[in-house]
C-alpha cells in the first residue's frame, strides 16, 4: 500500500529521543523497521530552526548537521514552522505569590503544516496510508477528517510512554516506537553528501 509518514519531530524527539543515545535517527529505516508491509513513498519531517540557549550554544549546529543528515535520504522532505520567543510573567515555584519575567518558546506551525499536508495528500490521492510520528492530540480533527470523510486509514507511531486516548480511538492502527528499533535505525556515524563528508556530532 502506496503510504506517506508525517514526522512530527519535535513529538518524536522529546517523546522518545531527548536524553537518549539514538538522536542520529534514520528516519527512512525506522519506517521500514515498523512498517514493513507498506511502499514508503514519501517521509515528510515537520520541525523549526531552534535558537541557541546560555546553557547550549551548540543546539542550532547540531540540528543543522541532523538536517544534513536527513537530506541524504530521497524519499524525506523538511517542511519549517518557527519559533516564537516572548516575555511573561509566571509565578515562582516556590513562591507562587511572587511573579518573575521569564522567556517563553513556542515552536509554531508545524502541527498546522502537517494537518494540511496530510488532508491535502490525501485529497490528491498521494497516499493509500497514512501515518503519523506523533502523539499531539491536536491532531485529532484531521486524522478524523482523513478516516471518515476520505475512508483512508491512518495509522499512529508513537514516540511516547503512553499514546494519546483521543487518537488511539480514531487511528486506523497505533505502534509504539521503542528503543530496540531506535537503536536499529541510526545513521552511520559518518556520512557523505553534494557537499562533501560530515560525521554525527561527537556530544548531544
Amino acid at each position: 500500500m502506496k503510504t506517506i509518514v508525517y514526522v512530527d519531530g519535535f513529538n518524536l524527539y522529546y517523546g522518545a529521543l531527548r536524553g537518549t543515545a539514538f538522536k542520529w535517527l534514520n528516519l527512512n529505516k525506522l519506517c521500514h523497521l515498523l512498517l514493513p508491509k507498506n511502499e514508503i513513498v514519501n517521509i515528510k519531517y515537520f520541525t523549526a530552526a531552534v535558537s541557541a540557549r546560555p546553557h547550549d550554544p551548540d543546539q542550532p549546529i547540531r540540528q543543522q548537521i541532523y538536517l544534513r543528515a536527513l537530506k541524504t535520504l530521497p524519499s524525506l522532505e523538511i517542511i519549517y514552522g518557527h519559533f516564537l520567543a516572548h516575555e511573561i510573567l509566571m509565578p515562582r515555584a516556590d513562591n507562587p505569590a511572587q511573579l518573575v519575567k521569564v522567556i517563553k518558546t513556542e515552536e509554531k506551525g508545524s502541527d498546522v503544516n502537517l494537518a494540511a499536508h496530510l488532508i491535502n495528500d490525501g485529497h490528491r490521492g498521494r497516499y493509500d496510508v497514512a501515518v503519523l510520528i506523533t502523539n499531539d492530540s491536536d491532531l485529532l480533527e484531521p486524522v478524523k477528517m482523513v478516516r471518515h470523510e476520505l475512508n483512508l486509514p491512518v495509522g499512529i507511531l508513537n514516540p511516547q510512554r503512553r499514546p494519546s486516548w483521543v487518537l488511539k480511538q480514531h487511528a486506523s492502527f497505533i505502534k509504539k516506537i521503542r528503543p530496540g528499533v531506535l537503536r536499529a535505525s541510526q545513521f552511520p556515524a559518518q556520512l557523505r553528501d553534494a557537499t562533501g563528508h560530515f560525521r554525527k556530532p561527537a556530544t548531544w
